[in-house]
């Protein structure tokens, strides 16, 4: 499969992004470089490989499990406070029916 100039001004539209040529060009480039190394992937034999629900062992209790501790940190909730009750809120928004923030529609075509 190919993405094509056509695919990608469609996209760009859905999403309401105004590509210049030089980004259109681009993301076409980099799409089918990416559906490239999918298909590459593809073709290997993983007849024997086992099915996996997590490719990290981060989460596993093997040995060497430890190896990902550096990213994780303690939820720290240092400076936490109550919210403002939703009544008070939205009493004092400029536009609001009772329940909602109103808010004016900032994407137009």
């Amino acid at each position: 499969m190919k993405v094509t100039e056509k695919d990608v001004a469609y996209v760009a539209d859905l999403a309401n992004l105004e590509l210049s040529d030089q980004e259109r060009a681009r993301m076409l480039r980099d799409l089918n470089s990416i559906l490239g190394h999918i298909d590459t992937l593809n073709e290997l034999d993983t007849t024997n490989v086992q099915p996996m629900a997590q490719v990290s062992d981060r989460y596993d209790s093997k040995p060497g499990s430890d190896r990902f501790a550096y990213a994780s940190r303690e939820d720290v909730h240092e400076g936490l406070r109550k919210s403002l009750p939703h009544d008070i809120a939205v009493a004092n928004a400029p536009d609001s029916n009772g329940t909602f923030f109103q808010v004016p529609k900032v994407i137009e075509r």
